[in-house]
């Protein structure tokens, strides 16, 4: 572990010597223990040992690299891609195209990751088996094999997870919003949005959107989708995606658009969620424990920046989004306290809706009997288990 912490620290004296020694000797036991701790290590703490690895490669000792294909990083495999392309050019594609075929998945994962650097000429002829290894359960073998397959703009891999946006099964619908976002199917972002509204998987689906497009470009462009995207990505904090995300996704630049803005019911919403989830992760360091500095400091920020609203004025507007067609009347409701607003959503048509309305009023301790009564018939008419 000596070696690994002299590898990632910052004195070049001592990091130099051992990245050199690592290519040139083929240390495939030091690279194995440099991408166990891929897990332990920040983002920009791999940055810069992938930049040490490209410095210490050349002509003579570039092919070492193959020898470490057997030990797969998302981490690393970019800049070992990059390094075999800078200096085996086509010349190393045969070798590339071999591993791919008849390889392991790892080293599948990397010759993909090379593709993206080789002539795409020469890739055109394995479009077929790129479209199946996109499918892998391997997720590097997946993600690497689409990223190959936009830069080909294969339209028949892009049109079948188009239509399998209409699946009924909502895994197949969230792996098909994934494959297009890797793809950068931009033109798709109003189905993908459309699909975000219908599923279950709705803030796993969101997570994905940051990665299409800005979400502060979003807004400028589509403010109230832009708003219900960032509605579902506080709501995913910290238990599907992790308090980084407000760095990955610049939600920063994002909700500083947002307050520059008329504050309207919707822009309320999202408000006061932060609010609440802002000042939880602040005030709770298990949260934040493993957090890098600049994810400390954007949720400080971002907590200091939504806590000057006025908490009775946010929920004032929110009243507004109470009606059936409203995309953001889900999100309201956590913060209603007017009984009264609440019963009128027991006319919806939305049985969901219903339910939660009931369950809210439960737990605020005012349900009666006609509430029992509506939760009860919707009960009976779709069998669902639902006690009061």
């Amino acid at each position: 572990m000596e070696l690994i912490k002299k590898l990632t620290g910052k004195n070049p004296a001592e990091y130099e010597p051992i990245v050199e020694a690592m290519i040139n000797n083929s240390d495939t036991e030091l690279f194995k223990k440099l991408v166990d701790q891929d897990d332990f290590l920040f983002d920009f703490i791999k940055d810069n040992v992938a930049k040490r690895i490209l410095k210490a490669c050349n002509k003579d000792n570039y092919l070492n690299l193959l020898d470490f294909l057997d030990i797969y990083s998302s981490s690393y495999d970019t800049v070992i891609a990059q390094v075999l392309h800078e200096f085996g050019k086509d010349a190393i594609f045969v070798r590339m195209k071999d591993l791919y075929l008849n390889g392991s998945n790892f080293q599948k994962a990397y010759a993909l990751k090379y593709f993206t650097f080789a002539n795409s000429d020469n890739v055109k002829d394995l479009l077929s088996q790129i479209r199946e290894t996109a499918k892998s359960d391997f997720e590097a073998l997946s993600l690497n094999s689409i990223e190959v397959l936009s830069l080909l703009n294969d339209e028949i891999s892009k049109n079948e997870a188009i239509n399998k946006l209409n699946s009924e099964d909502e895994f197949e619908k969230y792996n098909a919003v994934k494959f297009l976002v890797v793809y950068g199917a931009r033109d798709v972002l109003p189905e993908i949005i459309d699909t975000m509204k219908k599923t279950s998987l709705s803030e796993n689906i969101a997570s994905e959107i940051p990665y299409l497009i800005p979400l502060r470009e979003l807004l400028e462009t589509d403010f109230e989708n832009g708003l219900l995207i960032i509605a579902n990505i506080i709501n995913a904090i910290p238990d599907i995606i992790p308090p980084s995300a407000v760095c990955s996704y610049d939600l920063k630049d994002a909700f500083e658009y947002i307050v520059s803005k008329h504050l309207e019911s919707t822009s309320a919403v999202i408000i006061r969620m932060a609010k609440d989830k802002f000042s939880e992760l602040v005030s709770n360091e298990e949260y934040l424990f493993d957090s890098d500095k600049n994810t400390k400091d954007e949720i400080k920020f971002l907590n200091d920046l939504v806590s000057r609203f006025n908490t009775s004025k946010l929920e004032s507007l929110l009243y507004d989004e109470l009606y059936d067609e409203s995309d953001f009347v889900f999100f309201a409701l956590d913060y209603v306290n007017e009984v009264e607003e609440l019963e009128t959503l027991l006319e919806s048509r939305n049985q969901t809706l219903i339910l939660k309305v009931i369950s809210i009023l439960k737990d605020k301790g005012v349900l009666n009997s006609k509430h029992k009564e509506i939760a009860l018939n919707i009960y009976n008419y779709c069998n669902v288990n639902f006690q009061v």
